[in-house]
């Protein structure tokens, strides 16, 4: 029997590495130098490096799970107890005509091309400050007369009509 000088264990004498704490108890057979790191230390480091790697990737998953999307980002208005809070799209354009058009609406930087047939209102994307600009042409060639009025938080802020086949304008409040 050979015992471990490390933690004190009894190994049989041919044993080259203590059965307990895998101390060397016989020579350097496998080559390993006094200071090189034994196989149970590159397995430690290893362990330690995945679960790194792990964490770094949770954390990246977690992280941009919890983003507010863009759209939920854009827009944020918040008012105090001496503002009326208003809808975050107060403006919106209402189309009256009987036959086909098209309309390319809202503001400058970020439009909405739109079209249908008949008397439609259309929510658009702007906020309370924006400038708006209106275009709607008639797509069926009629010469009957077409009514676009802009509404600000429901009530009418401008309004056209024409027989013509186009419409615009612009409202700034």
């Amino acid at each position: 029997m050979v015992k471990c000088p490390r933690c004190g264990h009894d190994n049989l004498s041919s044993t080259t590495y203590c059965e307990n704490c895998s101390y060397i108890l016989k020579g350097s057979p496998t080559g390993q130098k006094k200071g090189e790191w034994n196989i149970g230390t590159a397995k430690k480091i290893v362990l330690i490096i995945g679960i790194i790697a792990i964490a770094l990737v949770l954390f990246s998953v977690i992280y941009n799970h919890t983003q507010p999307t863009e759209e939920e980002s854009l827009n944020v208005i918040e008012a105090d107890s001496n503002v009326q809070e208003s809808s975050s799209h107060p403006y919106q354009l209402k189309i009256i005509y009987d036959g086909d058009w098209y309309s390319n609406s809202g503001h400058s930087s970020y439009p909405q091309n739109n079209s249908g047939h008949g008397t439609k209102s259309i929510e658009l994307d702007c906020a309370a400050w924006d400038t708006v600009s209106v275009f709607v042409e008639k797509t069926d060639g009629s010469s009957d007369n077409m009514t676009v009025q802009l509404l600000r938080n429901g009530e009418v802020v401008a309004e056209n009509s024409t027989t013509a086949s186009q419409l615009s304008f612009t409202y700034s409040s």
